[in-house]
């Protein structure tokens, strides 16, 4: 038997239920869950939703074109905020990959269209992943990793992007008797793959 027993607070429960593992087809959102996955870091991803709507107040509930736009003065502003997590570099990581998510919706339309074309616009299933036997990385996450770095991302590693792929709905990780692994199933595309270079 497997289900997702993570989500511990209400909080966690609403994210796993509305929000985890569903296909996004929209910039600002997937802008918004690369920016999270990134600042989450070393920290836990209750640490990060408990601060959510900080974090989007900072950055103007990640709208591209005004991220890209930030300054010195935005980074003093969003250091100073109460509540905020103060790690400037990550916050300077967020502004630069602002600048990178433009030039890939210039290059390819939208980032979702270049992002959801490495799984050839599938929401995917690997092998064993239902049963729970979830990696933190794997080759998917390694590959788009490294075409990220490659294009001017910062703290976009292998585990974070695998991170991001689950939450975006690139991959399905959802426990086989969690009800929400069938709820996206039945209206996502889904690719069956066996495990892909884990570990």
């Amino acid at each position: 038997m497997a289900t997702c027993e993570w989500p511990t607070t209400p909080l966690y429960q609403a994210y796993h239920d509305h929000e985890w593992g569903r296909p996004i087809h929209d910039d600002r959102l997937q802008f918004e869950h690369l920016c999270l996955e990134s600042l989450q870091c070393g920290l836990s991803w209750l640490t990060i939703l408990n601060k959510r709507d900080i974090i989007r107040g900072c950055f103007n509930y990640f709208d591209i074109d005004a991220v890209a736009t930030y300054g010195e003065s935005d980074i003093e502003r969003i250091m100073q905020t109460e509540g905020m997590l103060k790690s400037r570099p990550k916050i300077e990581a967020i502004i630069n990959n602002a600048f990178a998510f433009k030039r890939i919706q210039d290059e390819f339309g939208s980032f979702c269209n270049y992002i959801w074309a490495f799984t050839d616009n599938k929401t995917i299933i690997y092998e064993s992943h239902p049963d729970g036997h979830v990696p933190a990385k794997n080759g998917l996450s390694t590959r788009i990793s490294k075409d990220l770095k490659k294009r001017g991302f910062k703290f976009v590693g292998p585990v974070t992007i695998y991170s991001h792929l689950q939450a975006s709905g690139l991959i399905n990780d959802h426990g086989k008797d969690c009800p929400c692994f069938d709820e996206i199933n039945k209206t996502a595309d889904i690719a069956r793959l066996p495990a892909d270079a884990e570990d």
